[in-house]
């Protein structure tokens, strides 16, 4: 961040959703950090914050080995907010007393508002989204209740004159009617702050670190062709220009013509210098007989690496390897405080304990819908900016079980043909996230009045912001039974298709 530039520190808990906090604090214009609650004095005490906002979490303060926090955290002067387990902890440091009451609230409940500049410009009734077993039994001096629900009597508090508030409930979570408002008011109304985070200033802020970390030194960048790799690329490549090498591994596990397209849009359009390295026998050879999917994530983002050493060797002298990791990989691979491993990320916790090249990842702190304002920004084409996205592993986790050849080959017939007919229905900037998938499963059916044993096709389309939720897109009928019958018709050995509805949580996007 730029030395002029306000800070809110997100001191985290533990609760799986804690990024969303810092996510929604960066959409309302305030450059946000996420950091472990074990160093928040340190950090508080070093940056001076403009703002502090503690998350929910797992743990109950009633137990003896809860998470705490200085006494002077709260006492500095410094505006905090309370989430949860946050604002549970606030009270229980002043003297509040809490309890396990009767009945526990989770999921959306109704919440009636009182008077304070925290809910400004929201209505008296409203619903939110409560997840917990603790509640406040009694606030401490000083305190006032704000907000209440029929078996929860504060659901928010606050003491403006010492710049202390605190929500039971998750206004970070689309749920929550009216969420972002509240900590746009917080940050606003009572803190007092004006927004000054921008696309363009992460921009300035990045290309002057990455030059600074690398010197005059050489970088190579395991660009896949997606929007992550595709912006990291274009960010690293203002920054040191001709000191970056593009290195394209074509694993052999892309969507249709995927590997041409890649190839054209970078060695033509940016006019890097670019190396694409064929490596498809290499890694369906490290995958055969391998069906469990955190095992072929963990191979292939040691090939990955592994390829892009060998390549670097050829080059010369060789420091930094330049990465599209961005904050949902860091989450999901267990980069949070107390987070559990929800899958591997190839690029995070694939890769080998042994590499050599220091890791350079410039978009580590974004989520996605910010990485295309930025690529945007970068002048990127918007084509391949809103272009759905890919996972590093490709098809290697959307073949369930063993990956073949065959295999990825019939899923990237099938991938297609959806893909062409969303696009043909202008539905592609709807969706997030379309794609095929080819489960380890086959089954019988009926085509020209004989039996066929075959492979069954599985279809998803989710509409998100962040990729941490998600919810299924319903496209038309009409459409899936277009979709259905053109795959079955055209691509051999598929004699099924299915609809996958299911909602993150409690899937995650890809199956595996």
């Amino acid at each position: 961040m730029k030395k002029d530039q306000q800070l809110v520190l997100v001191i985290d808990f533990g609760g799986q959703y804690n990024q969303l906090i810092a996510r929604r604090v960066r959409e309302i214009g305030f450059y946000s950090e996420l950091i472990p609650y074990t160093k928040a004095a340190a950090e508080i005490t070093a940056r001076k914050p403009a703002a502090v906002i503690l998350t929910g979490g797992p743990s109950s303060t009633m137990s003896e080995d809860a998470p705490r926090l200085s006494d002077e955290v709260f006492r500095a002067g410094i505006p905090v907010l309370g989430i949860c387990y946050g604002a549970q902890l606030m009270c229980h440091t002043f003297g509040g007393q809490l309890e396990k009451p009767a009945k526990r609230e989770y999921g959306k409940t109704e919440i009636s508002y009182g008077d304070s500049a925290l809910f400004t410009d929201l209505p008296k009734e409203a619903v939110c989204w409560m997840s917990h077993t603790d509640q406040i039994a009694q606030l401490p001096e000083g305190f006032t209740a704000t907000a209440k629900t029929v078996d929860c009597p504060v659901a928010a508090f606050e003491d403006p004159a010492r710049h202390l508030y605190g929500l039971q409930f998750h206004p970070e979570v689309v749920h929550t009617q009216g969420g972002t408002q509240i900590i746009s008011n917080f940050l606003l109304k009572c803190v007092g702050l004006t927004p000054d985070w921008t696309p363009a200033g992460f921009i300035d802020y990045q290309v002057d670190a990455i030059r600074q970390t690398v010197g005059d030194q050489k970088v190579i960048c395991a660009l896949s062709g997606g929007v992550d790799s595709s912006v990291a690329a274009v960010l690293i490549h203002r920054a040191v220009g001709d000191q970056l090498t593009c290195i394209f591994c074509d694993h052999g596990l892309m969507r249709k013509d995927e590997g041409d397209m890649v190839e054209s849009v970078f060695k033509e359009h940016f006019h890097m210098n670019f190396i694409r390295v064929n490596a498809e026998d290499r890694f369906l050879g490290k995958l055969q007989g391998v069906t469990d999917p955190e095992r072929k994530r963990k191979i292939i983002g040691e090939e990955f690496i592994r390829v892009f050493e060998e390549e670097a060797a050829k080059i010369g002298q060789i420091d930094y390897l330049g990465q599209g990791t961005i904050y949902p990989d860091i989450i999901e691979s267990g980069g949070g405080t107390n987070t559990a491993v929800i899958k591997s990320h190839h690029n995070v916790g694939g890769l080998p304990e042994d590499m050599t090249l220091k890791v350079l990842e410039p978009l580590r702190e974004l989520f996605k819908d910010e990485v295309r304002q930025v690529g945007l920004e970068l002048g990127i084409d918007p084509a391949l900016i809103w272009r759905h996205p890919f996972p590093g592993p490709g098809l290697g986790i959307r073949v369930l079980g063993e990956v073949t050849k065959e295999k990825c080959d019939i899923l990237r017939e099938a991938d297609a043909i959806y893909r062409e007919e969303l696009d043909k229905a202008g539905l592609t900037r709807e969706i997030w996230q379309a794609f095929a998938t080819l489960p380890d499963v086959r089954t019988v059916g009926v085509m020209g009045d004989e039996r066929t044993y075959s492979h069954m096709i599985g279809l998803r389309a989710i509409t998100s912001t962040d990729a941490m939720t998600a919810e299924y897109y319903p496209i038309p009928h009409e459409l899936l039974d277009k979709i259905a019958r053109r795959i079955v018709n055209e691509v051999q050995s598929v004699n099924r298709v299915v609809f996958d509805i299911t909602g993150k949580p409690p899937a995650t996007i890809e199956w595996e």
